[in-house]
């Protein structure tokens, strides 16, 4: 008798939506990354994901994506211009 696992469940799915080689680990990572893409603090994440330090949080999960570098120029154009406007030089 053969006891379907999640694992064997997840295996079929990426395996009928054509994507065969998406690891189960991959759902922790893309959880990761977008909870950091979309705000989230690296202590918030660190307790989410179950890690006994932040700085090992960062350094598995934390590489910046290109998402991320546009977010981070478009906050420092408007605190710029809010600057300008404010009379500030």
């Amino acid at each position: 008798m053969c006891i379907p696992t999640v694992y064997n469940h997840f295996k079929k799915v990426v395996n009928d939506i054509g994507l065969p080689d998406v690891r189960f680990h991959d759902l922790r990572h893309t959880f990761a990354v977008l909870s950091l893409e979309n705000g989230d603090d690296l202590k918030t994440l660190q307790d989410n994901l179950g890690h006994a330090t932040a700085g090992f949080t960062l350094d598995v999960y934390g590489h910046v994506s290109q998402r991320m570098h546009q977010q981070s120029a478009d906050r420092m154009e408007q605190y710029i211009q809010s600057q300008q406007a404010a009379g500030v030089r």
